[in-house]
Order: structure tokens, then sequence, then C-alpha cells
């Protein structure tokens, strides 16, 4: 089923530009000739400003469509709980989810979940307001964990980690009680890279942010629809669309520092080293336990010679990544042929 929905993301989607956001001049309305130049050029700003838009639609419907088919997250008659928060990522995960969902060839059910947490100045208005209006069903749960959280933590420290933790258990008893089976998050490709690394360098773990989960309840099946989207596109995708953004600092809690340096440091890199970070990406997914030392993952202990070759052994890795291939060079001989070098005495 999930095949399907992603090939209607990859194929439906090329033939469709209604996204233009930019009105163009009737053809009726012909400019002064005094003013024609600059209204020409206007016209081409415009006409290149909804190409542009339009491509950028397509390309977050078809990475969105693509992760959902590659991991199975959504499945016919399926209700998915979108967590809104008010900010871009969400608000882009429900306007694409609603998107892919008038195209896809199975049926699901989509119901727009917001937490207020009852911080400070929160205006509690914005969300029930854009949700009626694009005629979304929605629940919204009250609960003042705020207090909570200003109680618990010293003043000062961050109170990012309490809150989600808070937050996180609530929606998951709301997705029960609303019979949801699936819980759609907005996190994206930088937040899973950033969340890899925080773990490999402050926590000691090769661990990130999976694009698909079951809950700490085991309850709920947990997705990230957003998981092959760049945070560039959806910042930009949220001004095109002029979604009403609530502020995520309104409790006054300063952003993680460690995961800030983290975002500082992929930054330097895409600039310096251009695809770097694509790799990275790539990386994840392309795991080879027997070349790590995760005894868990690998009998290593166990691991005996079978005077076989294995094609996906040692030899992989002989060749480095920057070697050129010139003729003549071992980097690209395999263990054996290196060893056939080297007759024995």
């Amino acid at each position: 089923m999930n095949d399907r929905l992603q090939e209607v993301s990859l194929t439906t989607l090329s033939s469709e530009t209604e996204f233009a956001e930019v009105s163009t001049p009737a053809a009726a309305e012909a400019p002064p000739a005094t003013a024609a130049p600059a209204a020409a050029g206007s016209f081409k700003q415009a006409e290149k400003l909804a190409h542009e838009n339009n491509k950028l639609h397509k390309r977050l419907c078809r990475l969105t469509g693509q992760a959902i088919g590659d991991y199975n997250m959504i499945e016919d008659g399926d209700k998915v709980m979108v967590c809104l928060s008010g900010g871009k990522d969400s608000y882009a995960l429900l306007d694409i989810l609603l998107t892919l969902r008038e195209r896809a060839p199975i049926n699901f059910d989509i119901i727009a979940v917001n937490l207020d947490q009852k911080q400070p100045n929160f205006p509690a208005h914005v969300l029930p307001e854009y949700l009626t209006r694009l005629g979304v069903p929605f629940h919204i749960e009250n609960q003042d964990t705020y207090s909570i959280v200003t109680r618990v933590v010293p003043e000062g420290k961050t109170t990012c980690a309490l809150c989600s933790r808070l937050r996180r258990g609530i929606l998951y008893r709301v997705a029960t009680e609303l019979g949801a089976t699936k819980v759609a998050l907005g996190h994206h490709r930088d937040d899973i890279l950033e969340t890899f690394f925080l773990n490999m360098f402050f926590g000691g773990k090769l661990k990130g942010m999976p694009p698909k989960l079951q809950s700490d309840d085991g309850k709920q099946i947990v997705i990230r629809p957003l998981a092959y989207v760049k945070e560039a596109d959806l910042t930009r995708y949220a001004e095109v669309k002029q979604f009403p953004i609530i502020p995520c600092d309104l409790c006054g809690s300063q952003e993680n520092l460690q995961r800030k340096q983290i975002k500082g440091l992929m930054r330097e890199w895409e600039k310096k080293f251009p695809g770097r970070v694509d790799n990275i990406f790539s990386a994840l997914s392309t795991v080879v336990p027997s070349h790590l030392m995760d005894r868990d993952l690998f009998d290593f202990a166990g691991l005996k010679a079978t005077g076989e070759a294995d094609a996906n052994g040692d030899i992989a890795f002989d060749e480095e990544p920057c070697a050129t291939g010139t003729s003549g060079n071992t980097n690209s001989l395999g263990a054996s042929q290196i060893i056939s070098l080297f007759p024995s005495e």
C-alpha cells in the first residue's frame, strides 16, 4: 500500500502546478508604454517565484511520500494524529499530509492535536482558528506542564528535556483516547542528524532519531514523515505559505547549547565541504555492524574463518574514499589478491 502512496507522490505531483501562490496580471490590462519595461520585469520575477514555489512544494511532497513508503509509515485505514505545536515544521507536516491524502490510493484519516501547556502569552486562539479555516478535525489538550517544569527545574537551567518528556507522555495518552493508530511528529533531516551527533559527542552512543518507532509505553507507533526533508526547505515553505507561527521560546527557556553547537558545526561543514552532510545522512541507513564494535549487533566472539571470500568483507574497505584509482595502485586490489603478491617461502 505504501509503495503506491510513494508512487503517487513521485508521479502525480510532477504534473500538478496548482501551488503557485503568485497571481499574474491579466493579459487585457496592458500597462502604459512608459511602464512596460518595469512591468515586464516584475511579471518575470513573479513567474519565476511561482515556479520556484511550485518546485518546492513538489519536492516536499516527493520526499515525504518517499519516507512514508520506505518505512511503511501510513497504512490503509490508519488514523494519523498530527502533533501541531505552532512551529514551521508541524505546520508543513500537516499541510503536506493533507495534500498526499487527497492523491493517495489508500484511505487514512488525519486529526491535528495541540498541547496547550499554559506557557505565558501563548496565543490560544491561533491554532483553533487556523484549523477551523482548513476544515481539519482537531483536539486541543490543556495541561499546565509549564508550572510543573518551572517548579522542578532550577532557575537558569534549560527546561526542554523535562518539558519534552511530559509532553510526550500526554500526547501518547491523547492518541489512545482518540483512537489514533499513528502519531506523526514534525522532525526533519537536520533534527535527525543533530540528534545523532549529540548522542555520539555527549552520550557516547551511535543513536539517532528513527523515522519510525514504538512509543515508550508500547501502545503507539510514532512516525516522522519529514525525515528526508531539509530544514532550509521547511523554513522557506513556511514563508511562502505564511503559516501563523507561534514562537517556541514563550517559556523563557534558552536553546539547548549543545544542539546549537552541532547546528553550527553542520553549517560550517556544508559551507566548506558541500555534500558532507548528505553523505553522513546516507551513512545512517548504510550500517555495517561487522565493521563496528558492538558485540550485541555482531557475533565477534563466534566469528570463524570459513575459507571462502566474503564480498562484503574487508575487500569493500581497501579502497580509500579519496583514492584516484591510478593504474597499479594496490588500493584497488582485494585482500586475497594482495596476499598473492607475497609468495610464501
